[in-house]
């Protein structure tokens, strides 16, 4: 019987969505039926999350998160995953309390980067995500190198993430400078891009760009599916 997928959703909304979809309709174009698994989905509100990151308030966003694995677990979820990246820099203390298991977003960029056998990759996400040092450390783990932008680049991502795409905004100019910014790591050595905010594939694609991208939100989603029937 399938595992219940728990998704750690509204962080942000636009991200809950693509999760969601991923699962159901990969699994659809894989078996050509319905029968998905069961998914729980618990959407907290943002804006707490958001003013709490502002404020580097990051032991109250893990007491918040904490309880909403919580609920997903009492919900009857096996295991869960957080529909975001910015929020796994507090993923091993989560673990720990949590009484489900939860599927590392970091580890399964990892694997797929491996699989497609580069190691260097460039970082797209929140500057949290860029600056704090959870995400290159995660996946250093796995022997891969990790190349983030320059500051004032890593200023432009941040807004585009928060002030946009996080309202579902897409804005041409937006997706012109990130493409600008994937370029520039491509030349300092960056054999791939880890879109490492589940918001920004609704931007950037492999349409736009040569350079390889991991879609981080796809690829959490896909591991999600397979946990859950494997």
């Amino acid at each position: 019987m399938p595992k219940r997928i728990g998704i750690l959703g509204g962080l942000t909304p636009e991200s809950t969505v693509t999760y969601y979809e991923q699962i159901v309709h990969s699994w659809q174009r894989q078996h050509h039926d319905h029968r998905y698994p069961e998914i729980v989905v618990y959407s907290v509100s943002f804006q707490e999350f958001e003013d709490w990151m502002e404020a580097g308030e990051w032991d109250a966003i893990g007491q918040a998160l904490s309880v909403a694995i919580g609920r997903l677990a009492a919900a009857g979820a096996d295991f869960a995953v957080m529909a975001t990246n910015t929020m796994h820099l507090l993923f091993d203390r989560l673990q720990a309390a949590s009484p489900i298991p939860l599927l590392s977003i970091v580890d399964v960029t990892a694997s797929a980067i491996k699989a497609a056998r580069l190691s260097t990759v460039g970082l797209l996400g929140t500057r949290f995500t860029m600056e704090k040092p959870f995400y290159a450390e995660g996946l250093a783990r796995h022997g891969l190198t990790t190349l983030v932008p320059a500051e004032h680049e890593r200023r432009d991502v941040h807004r585009i993430i928060m002030e946009e795409l996080s309202m579902g905004v897409l804005r041409d100019a937006s997706r012109a400078r990130c493409l600008e910014i994937i370029d520039r790591l491509a030349g300092l050595g960056a054999e791939g891009i880890v879109l490492g905010c589940t918001e920004i594939p609704l931007l950037v694609g492999p349409e736009h760009t040569k350079v390889p991208l991991f879609d981080t939100a796809a690829l959490h989603a896909e591991a999600a599916l397979h946990r859950a029937t494997g």
